[in-house]
């Protein structure tokens, strides 16, 4: 069984989950079942996508899990992006976050790419 705890893309997952969580505490209170609530689950979904992908014994199945955590990081990328131009965000914390996603989103796409090559080699 894989360790997910051991995986770059979970570490950096995770260190988001709990930056994003924090961020969004300043929302508006309208947005709580909005824009924050899509933000939270997508971003959990990312790190949840991985350890569940290490919990499945096959090579296909972990990647087809990875991909739901890519699909989920840029989907966090894009809503980040949003609440940037609604003002939500201080800049500098926009730019940090996004700056995290981003890296994330590489290094997942990365593993993906490299255990695809894995299965055809």
């Amino acid at each position: 069984m894989r360790d997910h705890r051991n995986l770059r893309a979970f570490q950096l997952a995770d260190a988001l989950v709990i930056d994003l969580y924090r961020a969004t505490k300043s929302f508006p209170r309208d947005e709580m079942f909005g824009l924050t609530s899509q933000l939270r689950r997508a971003v959990v979904s990312i790190a949840s996508n991985i350890v569940e992908g290490c919990a499945r014994e096959s090579q296909p199945d972990f990647v087809r899990f990875l991909d739901m955590a890519f699909s989920s990081a840029r989907e966090v990328e894009y809503q980040l992006t949003v609440a940037a131009r609604l003002e939500y965000l201080p800049t500098d914390l926009a730019d940090s976050l996004n700056r995290q996603i981003v890296e994330t989103s590489k290094v997942l796409y990365g593993l993906i790419r490299s255990l695809r090559k894995s299965t055809t080699d």
